[in-house]
């Protein structure tokens, strides 16, 4: 058994998942619903990744906040969010132009089922929730955007006490500064563990999903799912490949570097269990800490490019469904609808959903739409998620390449 572990132990992670998903998907085939047994693997992995989110992103992001000050952090977080926006825009006018083009929904009837639509929260709900009322319902209930704040808080603490200029305070400064950066190192170690056991869990997760689902449910709704995917390719190739070579990061080394945690986004179809191993790639992409502590966690949350890619192809799908022309101004508001609501409504449940239900409603379009794509979710939110998790890392890599090049000016 030693031998078979450390063959096993050896292979490339990459490797393993893909194998892994491979078999899963021919599992799923041959044994149908019947390979839904085997979702318990599947779902636990997805509650180790859960598990060491929390750890990973209070841990790894305040020992890189301490070494900052406040002004390169606003810095940082103002490249952020400014690449954010302008890439979901661009994604989601991706999705509304190759819909417009291939017309998805022509010949398609709406279900019957009722959707429930969770209720929106408003700007203000939502810029206030940033801002958690209690520390230990934060942790509980997994509050990313909570967790953000009071760890960006914790860190500019302890780097105030560092650079103080009272000896005492500065020896607990630079005490909690080293505490906070081992208990990084051991959050890492653990996640080493648990990615041993993820091509197991990825095994699982597409055999239970192909079983219940089918192929035939991509054959029925095939028009969609190619303008979806056909939007993706546009995204990396028009505005991901671009934006690295205007900012001068190595396109095919960073996608070597960051392959797993693509790969794993595909596979898991999630963006926020797929971080811990969105951590590991940024390290080895040679991204700097203090820029992928502070981002990768935030466009886990807010960052969704390939959502927004599937929210304007399903506007104009449900549009083709009901037979309405959008016109100019329709389209135009879809795309600052669209882009508010992939970015505003992320970090809160049933986020794709109310995302889509705030555009539909605003195009003046059934939500009974939402049903109908259900048939197909596992497999376009394999494409949306990898999109999603690509956009964070290349975020991640563009704004630490502009800091880069702040501090060589003279």
């Amino acid at each position: 058994m030693g031998a078979v572990w450390r063959f096993y132990r050896d292979q490339s992670f990459m490797l393993k998942m893909s194998v892994g998903f491979l078999l899963g998907i021919v599992a799923g085939l041959i044994f149908g619903e019947s390979a839904g047994v085997l979702s318990p693997l599947g779902e636990l992995l997805l509650r180790l990744l859960h598990l060491i989110v929390i750890p990973l992103i209070v841990f790894t992001l305040i020992a890189a906040v301490d070494q900052l000050n406040p002004a390169k952090l606003g810095r940082i977080g103002g490249k952020v969010f400014i690449f954010y926006f302008i890439t979901t825009g661009i994604a989601i006018v991706f999705g509304i132009l190759l819909a417009l083009l291939i017309r998805p929904g022509v010949g398609l009837t709406l279900p019957d089922a009722q959707v429930d639509v969770p209720e929106r929260p408003t700007i203000v709900e939502t810029l206030l929730a940033i801002v958690p009322d209690n520390l230990f319902s934060a942790l509980v209930n997994a509050d990313i955007l909570g967790l953000i704040f009071i760890s960006v808080v914790v860190g500019l603490s302890i780097s105030s006490m560092i650079h103080s200029d009272e000896e005492r305070i500065s020896k607990m400064g630079h005490f909690l500064s080293d505490l906070t950066v081992s208990l990084s190192e051991v959050t890492f170690r653990v996640l080493n563990g648990i990615l041993q056991y993820a091509p197991i869990g990825i095994f699982a997760i597409a055999a239970s999903a192909i079983g219940s689902q089918g192929l035939q449910t991509l054959v029925s709704l095939g028009k969609l799912t190619v303008v979806i995917y056909g939007g993706i390719v546009l995204q990396f190739v028009l505005v991901y490949f671009i934006i690295m070579k205007l900012f001068g990061v190595r396109i095919g080394e960073f996608f070597r570097n960051v392959k797993e945690a693509v790969g794993t986004a595909f596979m898991t179809s999630s963006s926020l269990g797929t971080l811990p191993v969105t951590m590991k790639a940024a390290k080895r992409a040679g991204i700097s800490d203090d820029v992928a502590s502070f981002s990768l966690p935030l466009g886990a949350t807010v960052n969704m490019d390939g959502a927004a890619i599937r929210l304007g192809a399903s506007v104009v799908f449900a549009a083709d469904i009901v037979g309405l022309d959008l016109g100019f101004a329709a389209i135009l508001g879809i795309i600052v609808t669209g882009t508010l609501a992939s970015v505003g409504t992320a970090g809160v449940p049933g986020a794709g959903l109310i995302a889509l239900s705030i555009v539909l409603t605003q195009a003046g379009l059934p939500i009974e739409v939402v049903a109908l794509v259900a048939g197909i979710d596992a497999i376009l939110g394999m494409g949306a998620t990898a999109t999603n998790v690509t956009g964070d890392l290349v975020g991640a890599a563009v704004v630490d390449k502009s800091e880069e090049r702040r501090m060589a000016k003279p």
